[in-house]
Formats: structure tokens, C-alpha cells, sequence
């Protein structure tokens, strides 16, 4: 399946997906790293179980034995025995916190970074159909909303279970019969508690889904492009309106979470908080009718275990309920972790101790999908030899763009096949490709950090020497210099401290820094002014000095010293040439030309195309696979 055909947020639990017990299994093997941890934790756990249950018993030692007789000596020793539980029993339960905290801890961050560096494996299709908000919900609300499920649930369970357990069995060997009482309506409780748990899974399914809507609307409206977006067309207020009215139904979902089965699980808590006094009730309608069936101090004994037993009966209906709803959390992680990566390295890739810079397509066919036919490409054969030039012409939609993302390997070929030096780029390892393969795009991309380290990601060993050299090559040098914090100035987010010329000219550094023997050239001047493109014009010609250049070309009079000028037309090579020789052709490039005015004398001149739209999330992912902007 494509990898941009998949439902990404499915509403319902898709066909074939993992039912709960075979996702209780998955949760289960995130442990496994850490069960010499969790061992230890059982035995703190079952040790503090056991020692909960000695009091009762030192306690009806005290009444029925040591107070009765005047023991003063054996009273002290049971006095201190429970002090001794109870300092314990604390001790026990601190290090069980320490422990069990550590280990789910590890678990999330382990989750966290599996989520990332599978995403960081997807191809670009994804990016292009997944909001960015909705990314950063999964990685942030989600897995922080698993927290108290793989921090305390787990050992909780264990604790609780193990208490039940352990309280029980000293409940019946105090007195059987009134432990048949006490446990009678459990398999009620039980029922009861697996029905608010189903009820509030539903619920929180659909709150983290309103959670990733609110994250994408904060992520799309309040960066620097939507700020400026919303103030220019004067929607500020209605982006207000509509935050405020998605915010509003994520309330009231956290209010539906909170109080489903509410009044259920509070009924089981008055029901079981009032069976000490139906104990005392029974025990004294049979002392009425002779002599009593227990003595005061197992009377007392029990009903201490029986409060002591409410406790984990009480917490261990609600970690079911609480499991029940964090398998809705671990959902939709697995949605993101069972994700097809499209885009994967070979088994055994090759890598290139040099490389030249030949790049060939080799009847190539690629495609999107039936919704986005523009950018298709057909039976396309294009040799640029290394150290070669190619420019790219052609109307919007043409496949110029598409074209260039086959070269680094952002989309497969459905057809044919994209060499360099005679490799299929599908069977080079990905640390070979990017770094033979530069691109510059004309929208820049900068981290919110200094330009040192912007720089710098291109090449994180690089000198400070060596980022100067690559300034000077990009004509941006004597700017930064004039700067008073120079190479240490904050570019902002996304870089709007610069204009756009400056940032093209950083970009232009950064790949100087990166230095691939194969450059591609997306459209990198067309949104600058004259003056500046002529001056980043400078900058790009030094870059590709000696490698091999693939330019899409908006203005015309940049490309016209290429080795060779291809020009699509609905995904097909049309016309191949240098520029006398096309433009004597007269065809398609000549009227491009004069299109531009810089032909002979033609038709009237009609308005330049607009450049082609790049599919969302261009910029992440060339990061991803290490390519520079």
C-alpha cells in the first residue's frame, strides 16, 4: 500500500488490528528489557504484602492474649513488632517507587525515540498528508498521557494483586465464613469495573484525537508564517473563534473522561467501605442468640484486614479501568510504529568511497496517485555527465520538481531507475546518497538557533575556519561579520530575522560546508528580487564549479550556459538541447523565452507561470535523509 493512501488517524479500529489481548502482549514486551528490575520489584512488592498482613495478627495477640493476662513483656514485644511492620513496610515502598518509576521512565523514552526514528524513516508522502500538530500530539500528548500507566500501573497492579492476594489468604485463616461474606459481591465489582473501563478507552480515544487537532491549530496559526497570514487577511479574531470552540469541545471531553462510571466505581467503594459494619452487625446478632462464633480480637483482627483489604481492592478496579484506557494511548503509537516505511535502505547498500557525480535516468515513470496528476513522469531518459549541467524547463505541473526528487532518493521511481555513477541510488546507503547529493531549494529552511549552527548541521565537525570560507563562497561573510553577535546571532524561527536573499545565501553555505559532488538546483532564485538574485546567482555559479548541477530553472536567463536544457511537458522530455541549439529549434523552449522577453521578436508576452508547488513537509524530510536545503 502507498504510504500516502493510508489513513493515518483512523476513527475506528481498522480491519485486522491487534485485538486487546494481543496488544496487552506488545505492552508487555516494552518491559522486557528491564525485567531484572521489575523482579527485584516483585519481591519488594510481595515482601511489603507479607509484612502488611503480620499487624493484624500481632494486633489480636494484644487484645485476646497480652492486655487480658497482664503480659506487659509480650505486649511490648507485639507494640514494637508494629512498629517495626509499619518502618518496613515504608522502606519497601519507597524503593519499590524508586525502582518502578526508573523503569517506565525508560520505557517512554524508549517509545518516544522508536516514534521518532521511525518517522524519520517515512517517506515524503507522509509528510505531505499528515499535519505536523498531529505528528507532535503523538509524540507528546500521547505518550506523556501513557505516563502514570507505565511509571505506576504496572508495579500498582502487581502490588495490588499481590496485597488482595495476601490478605485474603490471612482472612480466611482468621475466619473462612466471614471472608465468604466479605468477597461475595466481587465478581459484581469486577464486572462493574471492565465496563467503565471499555466506556472511558472510547472517550479517551477521542479526547487525544481533539488533543492532535488543538496541537496542529497552535502549530499552524501561532508560527511566524501564520501570524503574518492571519493578521494580513485580518482573520486574527475568527482564528480565535475557532481555537476557542475546539478548545471548548476538548473540555468537555476531559469532563466526559472524568466522570464515566463515576457513580459505578463510587457505589463499589460505599458497598465495600460498609462491609466492617455488616461484620459487626453479623458478630453481634450471633452473640445475642448465645455465645459469640469469634472473639473480640479476631473480630477486631478481621475487620482490620477487611479495611486494610479495601484499599488495593479498590486501586486494583481501577488500574483495570485505567489499562483498559491506555491501550486507547498505545493505539495510536502502534498506528504510528506499524507504519510501512517505503523509503528503506537494502539489506547490504553499497557505498561509494568516491563519488564522480554521473547521474542517469533510465526510463523512468513515476507518479503520486490518482488525485495529484501533475508531477507524473513517463518513460524519461536524461544522462548528466559528472561535473555536467542539466536545467529543467517547463510549464507549472510539468514533473520538473518530481524529477528532482527521484535524484536524493525523496520518492522510489515506479518505473526505470535513477543512477549515480552507474548505481541505482535504491541500492546506496543512505549516508553515501546524501552525501553526494545537495540541494538548494527556494524555500530556505533554518533552525531557530545560531547561524554557527545552522551552519553547522550541514557538517556538525566543521571549524570555525571552515564556516567563514563557506560564507565567503556564499557571499554572506561580510553580513554576518557586520552582525554584533557575528556567527552567534539567533536566525529566529524559521530564519525571519534574514530576508529571503540572506537565507538563500546561508543555505548556499551550509552546502558549501556539506560539498556534494552532485547539486541540485530547485527554482533557488525565483522569489528574490533582480539585485539579489544576481547576487545569490554568484554565489549558486561558484557552488557548482566542478559538480555535477541539476537546475530547475523559473527565470530562463539563468540556465542559458547549461550543458543541456530539458524541456517537459506533461511529465515527457519534449525537447533536449542546448540553449542555441533550442532556441534555433523554434519549439517549446523558444517560446518559453519569449515568453520571458529575452527571446527575438514573438507573440505578445502572456504572464510567467507560477512556480510549482513543492508537497508539504519538503524541508523535514530532505533533513531527515541528511541532504543540505
Amino acid at each position: 500500500m502507498r504510504p500516502d493512501r493510508i489513513n493515518w488517524t483512523p476513527p475506528a479500529r481498522a480491519e485486522g488490528e491487534p485485538r486487546p489481548p494481543a496488544q496487552l502482549r506488545r505492552i508487555l514486551r516494552l518491559f522486557k528489557p528491564y525485567r531484572a528490575r521489575l523482579a527485584v520489584v516483585g519481591l519488594l512488592v510481595a515482601a511489603s504484602a507479607v509484612v502488611s498482613v503480620v499487624t493484624p495478627f500481632l494486633l489480636r495477640a494484644v487484645l485476646d492474649t497480652a492486655i487480658p493476662h497482664g503480659r506487659t513483656g509480650l505486649l511490648s514485644l507485639l507494640v514494637l513488632g508494629m512498629i517495626a511492620a509499619a518502618v518496613v513496610n515504608s522502606v519497601f515502598n519507597v524503593l519499590q517507587t524508586l525502582l518502578s518509576t526508573t523503569v517506565g521512565q525508560r520505557v517512554m523514552h524508549d517509545l518516544r525515540t522508536a516514534v521518532y526514528a521511525h518517522l524519520q524513516r517515512m517517506s515524503l508522502a507522509f509528510f505531505t498528508r499528515t499535519r505536523t500538530g498531529e505528528v507532535q500530539s503523538r509524540i507528546a500528548n500521547d505518550i506523556g498521557g501513557m505516563q502514570s500507566t507505565v511509571t505506576s500501573t504496572a508495579t500498582s497492579l502487581v502490588s495490588n494483586l499481590t496485597s488482595v492476594v495476601a490478605t485474603v489468604v490471612a482472612m480466611v485463616a482468621l475466619d473462612w465464613r466471614l471472608t465468604v461474606v466479605s468477597l461475595v459481591l466481587l465478581p459484581l465489582f469486577v464486572w462493574i469495573s471492565r465496563r467503565v473501563g471499555r466506556e472511558r478507552k472510547r472517550i479517551t480515544s477521542e479526547r487525544q484525537k481533539q488533543l492532535a487537532v488543538l496541537s496542529s491549530a497552535v502549530q499552524e496559526s501561532l508560527s511566524v508564517s501564520g501570524i503574518l497570514l492571519g493578521r494580513t487577511m485580518g482573520r486574527s479574531e475568527s482564528l480565535s473563534q475557532a481555537f476557542a470552540e475546539q478548545s471548548d469541545q476538548l473540555a468537555d471531553l476531559e469532563v466526559r473522561s472524568s466522570m464515566a462510571g463515576r457513580w459505578r466505581m463510587n457505589i463499589i467503594q460505599i458497598v465495600m467501605a460498609a462491609m466492617p459494619a455488616m461484620i459487626y452487625w453479623a458478630a453481634g446478632l450471633t452473640a445475642e442468640h448465645g455465645a459469640p462464633l469469634i472473639s473480640i480480637g479476631t473480630l477486631v483482627a478481621f475487620v482490620s484486614l477487611q479495611q486494610a483489604l479495601f484499599r488495593p481492592a479498590v486501586s486494583l478496579l481501577s488500574t483495570g479501568v485505567d489499562v483498559q484506557t491506555s491501550l486507547a494511548l498505545f493505539q495510536r503509537i502502534f498506528e504510528y510504529l506499524d507504519l510501512p516505511v517505503e523509503i528503506a535502505e537494502p539489506a547490504e547498500p553499497v557505498r561509494l568511497s568516491e563519488v564522480r557525480g554521473e547521474v542517469r535516468l533510465e526510463r523512468v515513470d513515476f507518479g503520486y496517485d490518482s488525485e495529484r496528476p501533475a508531477g507524473t513522469l513517463a518513460g524519461i531518459d536524461l544522462t548528466v555527465p559528472a561535473g555536467g549541467s542539466l536545467a529543467l524547463v517547463g510549464e507549472t505541473g510539468s514533473g520538473k520538481t518530481s524529477l528532482s526528487y527521484l535524484v536524493p532518493r525523496l520518492y522510489d521511481v515506479t518505473g526505470g531507475r535513477v543512477t549515480i555513477d552507474g548505481v541505482d541510488v535504491r541500492d546506496l546507503a543512505f549516508d553515501t546518497l546524501a552525501a553526494a547529493v545537495g540541494v538548494v531549494s527556494q524555500e530556505t529552511y533554518l533552525f531557530h538557533a545560531s547561524i554557527a549552527d545552522n551552519l553547522r548541521f550541514a557538517k556538525p565537525d566543521a571549524t570555525d575556519e571552515e564556516l567563514v570560507a563557506a560564507a565567503r563562497a556564499a557571499q554572506i561573510h561580510d553580513h554576518i561579520a557586520g552582525l554584533p553577535d557575528g556567527y552567534d546571532t539567533v536566525v529566529g524561527e524559521r530564519g525571519y530575522r534574514f530576508s529571503g536573499g540572506e537565507k538563500q545565501r546561508l543555505a548556499i553555505a551550509r552546502t558549501v560546508l556539506r560539498n556534494p559532488p552532485v547539486l541540485i538546483l530547485d527554482e533557488a532564485t525565483s522569489a528574490l528580487d533582480n539585485r539579489t538574485e544576481r547576487a545569490v546567482q554568484q554565489a549558486l555559479d561558484a557552488l557548482s564549479a566542478g559538480r555535477t548541477t541539476i537546475t530547475i530553472a523559473h527565470r530562463l536567463s539563468t540556465i542559458r550556459q547549461a550543458d543541456q536544457i530539458a524541456v517537459l511537458d506533461q511529465g515527457r522530455v519534449v525537447e533536449l538541447g542546448t540553449h542555441q541549439e533550442l532556441l534555433e529549434l523554434g519549439g517549446r523552449y523558444a517560446a518559453l523565452l519569449r515568453r520571458e522577453g529575452g527571446g527575438q521578436a514573438g507573440p505578445e508576452p502572456e504572464p510567467e507561470p507560477e512556480p510549482e508547488p513543492e508537497p508539504t513537509g519538503l524541508l523535514a524530510a530532505q533533513a531527515a535523509l541528511g541532504t543540505s536545503l
